[in-house]
C-alpha cells in the first residue's frame, strides 16, 4: 500500500467539496457574457465623441460664416469650407445678427443620429 492516498484529507482545502472541477471555466463564461455589454459601452463612447466633434464643427463653421458676413463675402462658401465634417450637408440659417449652422452627426452604426447646431453672432465691419 502506498503512503500517499488519493482521498482528500481534512487539511486538504478540497475536503468536503466534491465538485471542485465544476467551476473550471466560469471566468471565461462570465467574460463571454459581458463582451456584448463592453462592446455597447465602447460604441456609445465613440458615438458621444462623434457628436461632440460635430458640435465643434458646427460652431467653427458658424463662426466662419459670421466672419464672412461681417466682411461682406459669401457666407455659404465660408461655412462649407470651414466645417471639418458635414460641410456639404450643412444647413445655414441667417438671423439679423447671427448665423446658425446645422451639421449631420456621423454615426458608428448605419442609422441616422440627427443634426447638431452651432451659432455665432456678427457685427458688420465698416
Amino acid at each position: 500500500m502506498s503512503a500517499r492516498s488519493s482521498e482528500p484529507t481534512s487539511a486538504d482545502p478540497r475536503a468536503g467539496r466534491p465538485w471542485i472541477g465544476a467551476e473550471r471555466g466560469q471566468a471565461s463564461v462570465e467574460l463571454v457574457a459581458l463582451l456584448p455589454l463592453f462592446a455597447l459601452i465602447l460604441l456609445a463612447l465613440v458615438q458621444a465623441c462623434l457628436a461632440g466633434y460635430a458640435a465643434w464643427s458646427a460652431t467653427t463653421a458658424a463662426r466662419a460664416g459670421a466672419r464672412a458676413h461681417a466682411v461682406g463675402t459669401d457666407v455659404e462658401r465660408a461655412v462649407r469650407a470651414a466645417a471639418p465634417i458635414g460641410g456639404a450637408g450643412a444647413r445655414i440659417a441667417r438671423d439679423e445678427d447671427a448665423i446658425t449652422v446645422r451639421v449631420p452627426v456621423p454615426s458608428v452604426l448605419p442609422i441616422a443620429v440627427g443634426t447638431i447646431a452651432g451659432a455665432a453672432r456678427f457685427e458688420a465691419q465698416r
